[in-house]
Order: C-alpha cells, then sequence, then structure tokens
C-alpha cells in the first residue's frame, strides 16, 4: 500500500504546487526554468524560495516517513558533468523540462508539451534499452 500512497501524495502536492504557481504568479512550474531564472533572472527571490521548498520538503518526507535519503550513485565525475551539460542543453533546446511540459504543459493541453514529453518518454525509453541490453550496464 506505501508504493501507492507516497506517489499518490507526492503527485497531488506537485499538482497543487503547479496550480498554485499559476494562480499565484502565472508561472509555470518548470524547474530548468525557476532554477535558470534564479540565476540570471531580475525575480530570483520566489525562485530561490521555490528551489529552497524543493529541497525542504524532501527532507520533510524523509524524516517523516523514516526512510533514509538514497546514496549517492556510484558513477566517474566526467560522466555526471557530461550528463548535466547534456541535459542543460537539451532543456534549453527544448524551451523546459519535464515539469515544465510533462506536468504543467500536459495539463493546459499545450500540443507542444504533449510533443515534448512523448519525446522525453521516448528516447528515455530507448536510452535504458541501449544500456542495459546493447550495451550490458545498468542505470
Amino acid at each position: 500500500m506505501e508504493a501507492f500512497i507516497f506517489p499518490t501524495v507526492g503527485g497531488l502536492l506537485i499538482g497543487a504546487a503547479s496550480i498554485g504557481l499559476l494562480a499565484g504568479l502565472g508561472r509555470i512550474a518548470g524547474i530548468s526554468g525557476i532554477a535558470w531564472g534564479a540565476i540570471s533572472g531580475p525575480d530570483r527571490n520566489w525562485r530561490l524560495l521555490f528551489i529552497m521548498g524543493l529541497i525542504a520538503g524532501t527532507a520533510l518526507a524523509h524524516t517523516l516517513t523514516g526512510k533514509s535519503i538514497p546514496d549517492a550513485p556510484i558513477a566517474p565525475v566526467w560522466l555526471a558533468i557530461v550528463s548535466g551539460l547534456l541535459v542543460g542543453i537539451g532543456t534549453r533546446t527544448g524551451s523546459g523540462c519535464t515539469s515544465g511540459h510533462g506536468v504543467c504543459g500536459i495539463g493546459r493541453l499545450s500540443l507542444r508539451s504533449i510533443v515534448a514529453t512523448g519525446t522525453f518518454m521516448v528516447l528515455g525509453i530507448v536510452t535504458v534499452f541501449i544500456v542495459r541490453h546493447v550495451i550490458g550496464g545498468a542505470l
């Protein structure tokens, strides 16, 4: 039952936060846009608070549920750097990430977001297949 409750509550909270941000500030809750604006935007305060809320909420959830914070994955530093750069390039090229397109865009019935989210999903599935079955590694 726990495997059903936590993701469901988490999804409801993400949806409520997205609606609240859109209704309150007229902003889309896309994490890549929020993070980029926290670094370079003129309206940094709410963005920094949003990011701090993500971190604090995660810590609170782990504390309340008694679940430990997972260990960092074992991977070479260069792989993490390259992966981060590719994700950053992809989110800038695609004008958003899974939270902006997948959560907020699909909820607004944006065709662009539906296509972007479908692309994310297909490429994610292809990547896992290649890594696990062609290269023989594990993610």
